[in-house]
């Protein structure tokens, strides 16, 4: 039998979740199951109040939710109330969907106030050093050619220099997008390219991120879930019809799939690093079987696909990595 815990999870509005893929709703189904109390709010609520002995409290306004399996009635939330998330709560998740801007950050500085007292997951400071498309860089090694810029001149010279190698030309993309929004790929005569870098200089701030278009990309993304860096599972994700993009939230499809040597080498390399970092829940995006595109830490996705294929159950697998990180903290 496992302690009960009380879990507040920071997410998008429970009237929004489609259930039947949610990893988000599928942990809280496994939470509720191990007997766990549940807590929802928005990270808009979160505040931080002094408490007049030199230090403060961080707070949200959250309300008891109970969650079921049946689409359209899947939740029932209890009366809202104030709740510190340094004493009241033993871990909270931090689910909501990105972008990965200010007010993401913002939630991160406010979360890192409680460390000591209460288990984030995933770790605030992490999520917030290692963005998808930017923590990526620690593993270089196994990634694709890869510039980031705001300069169309470095555009252009990277498609001369790999255009041997890479003929299909490049894809452009937001360094801080998620599930594939904005995701264009130029072709190898460049047209286009000074417009939608032109948009990109417009619409974001920082730099965007350009890699050779891959063909392999027909035959598949894959999301590989780590769980305290250990595999628990993938998924191959294919592009619906006059798709490039295989994000499922643009049409793609998903299929059981198996890892590589290449993956398995992958995984081997970052997992020590994910779980001294505390980056419990985290998805991996490998093209070709050897190709590693980004490392998924603020709301990664996938795993009821994954154990639908594969029989697996991922979110009792986050549940005992949590749990257990929890008792190692009481028994210090």
């Amino acid at each position: 039998m496992t302690t009960p815990l009380r879990v507040a999870i920071q997410m998008d509005p429970m009237e929004s979740i489609k259930i039947a893929g949610d990893s988000s709703f599928a942990l809280m189904i496994s939470a509720q199951g191990r007997g766990h109390a549940l807590f929802h709010y928005d990270v808009r609520t979160l505040a931080w109040k002094s408490d007049g002995k030199g230090g403060g409290r961080v707070t949200a306004w959250a309300a008891p939710v109970t969650v079921r399996a049946i689409e359209g009635d899947h939740f029932e939330l209890g009366e809202h109330r104030t709740i510190d998330l340094g004493s009241d709560v033993d871990v909270v998740l931090m689910r909501q969907d990105p972008p990965f801007d200010l007010g993401y950050l913002t939630g991160t500085w406010l979360l890192e106030r409680i460390r000591g007292e209460t288990l984030v997951v995933n770790d605030p400071v992490a999520v917030r050093n290692a963005p998808e498309k930017v923590y990526v860089l620690d593993f270089a090694r196994f990634m694709p050619p890869t510039l980031i810029t705001r300069r169309i001149e470095d555009v252009r010279e990277f498609m001369a220099e790999h255009a041997a190698d890479h003929p299909g030309g490049v894809v452009i993309k937001p360094l801080h997008g998620n599930a594939g929004k904005a995701v264009f790929h130029i072709g190898p005569d460049g047209a286009n390219l000074s417009a939608l870098v032109e948009m990109f200089l417009q619409t974001w701030p920082e730099p965007f991120m350009v890699q050779p278009f891959l063909p392999e990309v027909a035959l598949g993304d894959k999301r590989i879930v780590l769980v305290d860096g250990v595999v628990a599972g993938a998924i191959n994700r294919k592009p619906g019809e006059g798709e490039f993009r295989s994000n499922l939230a643009q049409g793609g499809f998903a299929e059981a799939s198996q890892l590589t040597e290449a993956e398995e080498e992958i995984c081997a390399a970052m997992g020590p690093q994910l779980k001294e970092l505390g980056l419990v829940f985290v998805g991996i995006d490998v093209i070709g079987g050897k190709w590693l595109t980004e490392i998924n830490v603020t709301s990664p996705t996938g795993i009821v696909s994954i154990d639908r294929f594969n029989g697996t159950d991922t979110s009792a697998m986050i549940w005992e990595a949590i749990e257990t990180r929890i008792a190692a903290g009481r028994s210090e």
